[in-house]
């Protein structure tokens, strides 16, 4: 009898996990890079967590790039510099992070082909507690920096 119960908990757990998934939504994303030939890009987008529950974006994959990072800016001795960050993003309850240029972004490193117009990327965000979700992000090198706007609550 201790077998059933114990499969039947293991089964209700690995069923729980996509669902918490589902209370994380990818909104808006789009990828860009500075020029034909850089050897870097970055996507964007919002991350909106419609659940009870806080959790943290904490890693990023995609065979479009040999690495791949969640970055942001940081003003240090009056200037600008974007920076890993290893901690992750954190994702309230009820909040939505917004991954912006100038801000918080996903940033590919050794891109592996160009971010060509029109081409779509495949991105795995990590999450602490919705484990991985992986999204399609069309490549738009025309969206102005506004894009995504501030009219969204965010986290950080």
């Amino acid at each position: 009898m201790s077998l059933k119960l114990t499969l039947a908990a293991t089964l209700g757990l690995a069923l729980a996990s996509p669902a918490l998934a589902q209370e994380i939504h990818i909104l808006d994303p789009y990828a860009r890079a500075a020029s034909p030939n850089a050897a870097s890009g970055a996507a964007f987008m919002l991350i909106e967590n419609i659940g009870d529950a806080d959790d943290r974006l904490v890693g990023a994959a995609s065979p479009a790039a040999r690495v791949v990072e969640l970055h942001t800016h940081r003003e240090e001795n009056g200037v600008m510099k974007m920076v890993a960050v290893e901690e992750g993003f954190a994702l309230p309850a009820g909040e939505t992070l917004v991954l912006e240029r100038g801000g918080h972004h996903v940033m590919f490193m050794g891109l592996t082909e160009p971010f060509e117009e029109g081409k779509v990327i495949p991105l795995t965000l990590a999450f602490e507690k919705s484990g991985e979700i992986t999204v399609d992000v069309p490549v738009d090198l025309t969206r102005q920096p506004e894009g995504h706007g501030h009219a969204h609550g965010h986290g950080n």
